[in-house]
């Protein structure tokens, strides 16, 4: 099929369509979809900035243009030529006269692009991740995505953190090793890391405020819409501050975020159908909630009936727990010292109850429970070490870490986030699988 003949004009993207009201433009992407409506034609083209919906009308335009425009199929990659035209009424605000096209690869209707406007099961989606995230809904999830990894960085960087990465492949296990990926580490086993906290705790001590970006590992075989095995986390950690400093350090970078996004990314909230209303109440403080008072509302839930059942006390809380929790508040909810027999053995004890860890898990409202876990950290030698041999750990392993304590110890606090569970949160999502452009869960490592 011949292209019709090319006009000269800018070169744009769809997201700066506004900004060429009235001229001629040209845009390089590919056919969303299709409609005819007698005469006219409706091509809508995306360009990965965002989508427009051209028109063409048969006695508008060349014979030629026309019968190349109404031949295309479905994801053909085309440069596209036209006249900007304000329109309140389409998707952006603009619609493109077409004056011009160049078809880049026209798809075969013998081989058509295999997923078309009808629903699919999303089993079938996942097997073509590849192409899925060419969908409007899945490519403003990783708009979004970005904005919040860029808005994370953002806040570090400009209060005075440094970041720091630390190693992917681990000599020991952070919370021990049942939950981390094995690897042959040249006839000696390391893991692949499940956070980089024990490693960023050591440059806390060197530069003060720190921070890490990366890729988290964990092998645990749950099959939870929580949960995925390979996934991003940030985390900072900040010398001479308590589990009070790191409570108001959280609620700070959670606002910033959100507003980043509200600011942002409000076009994409409303392309997924967000109700950004809920987003603009997550603003610092933070309800603060301690263990022992979350399970007692727990407990009187299932005493009204609101929960099948009972929580036991001593426990760290489950899905159904949290998910019930964080649903009672509009913004996220700060639980904070939980029994120590349930957490790991670097948190520091309460000095007023040992029996409780200086710690706090964030839950973000709507039902979706822990986004950030966090704490005070353990900074006496001997309390570390002990707490290492109580857990059965390898202490050949940890006397790198147990260093930072013979060398200058100070009271030091940090936490986590998972980037998938904040973007699941923010985009409104039912399951981890779409927060990330490759998800890998217990049962899929493909594409």
């Amino acid at each position: 099929m011949p292209d019709s003949s090319p006009i000269s004009a800018p070169i744009t993207t769809i997201d700066s369509i506004g900004k060429h009201e009235g001229a001629s433009v040209t845009l390089r992407g590919w056919l969303y979809n299709l409609r005819e409506s007698g005469k006219l034609l409706f091509p809508i083209f995306r360009d990965g900035t965002g989508i427009i919906q051209g028109v063409a009308h048969k006695a508008g335009v060349s014979a030629e243009l026309f019968e190349a425009l109404k031949g295309l199929t479905q994801e053909s990659s085309v440069i596209v030529t036209g006249k900007v035209r304000a329109d309140k009424r389409a998707h952006g605000g603009y619609e493109l006269d077409i004056e011009a096209l160049q078809v880049v690869q026209r798809i075969s209707e013998e081989d058509p692009y295999p997923i078309t406007p009808k629903d699919h099961g999303v089993e079938f989606l996942m097997e073509r991740r590849h192409l899925w995230v060419r969908s409007n809904r899945q490519a403003a999830i990783l708009r979004i995505r970005a904005e919040i990894m860029r808005a994370a960085a953002e806040y570090f960087d400009t209060n005075g953190f440094i970041r720091t990465d630390p190693p992917i492949l681990t000599p020991a296990a952070c919370e021990g090793t049942s939950t981390l990926f094995p690897v042959d580490y040249f006839g000696e086993e390391a893991f692949l890391t499940q956070s980089g906290q024990l490693y960023i705790e050591s440059t806390a001590l060197a530069l003060g405020k720190v921070y890490s970006f990366g890729p988290t590992f964990r092998a645990e075989k749950s099959k939870t819409r929580r949960h995925l095995t390979e996934f991003w986390m940030i985390e900072p950690e900040v010398a001479y501050c308590d589990l009070d400093g790191l409570l108001e350090l959280a609620e700070n970078f959670l606002s910033h975020i959100v507003q980043c996004v509200l600011k942002n990314r409000r076009p994409e909230l409303e392309a997924i159908g967000r109700d950004v209303t809920k987003l603009e109440a997550i603003q610092a403080p933070f309800p603060r909630l301690s263990y022992d008072k979350a399970a007692e509302m727990l407990n009187q839930a299932h005493k009204d009936g609101i929960l099948e059942n009972p929580f036991e006390y001593g426990n760290d809380f489950g899905s159904p727990d949290e998910t019930w929790l964080s649903n009672q508040f509009d913004r996220p909810v700060m639980v904070h010292r939980y029994p120590a027999d349930v957490k790991a053995f670097y948190m520091q004890p309460d000095p007023e109850n040992p029996r409780y860890a200086m710690c706090v898990d964030v839950l973000a409202p709507e039902g979706y429970g822990e986004i950030i876990g966090g704490s005070q950290r353990v900074d006496s030698y001997e309390l570390l070490k002990s707490r290492i041999e109580a857990h059965n750990l390898p202490m050949d392993a940890f006397q790198w870490y147990l260093d930072l304590r013979r060398y200058g110890s100070v009271p030091h606090s940090g936490f986590g986030m998972g980037i998938e569970r904040a973007v699941a949160w923010i985009c409104g999502l039912d399951h981890v699988r779409e927060t990330i452009p490759f998800a890998r869960t217990l049962n899929r490592i493909f594409p």
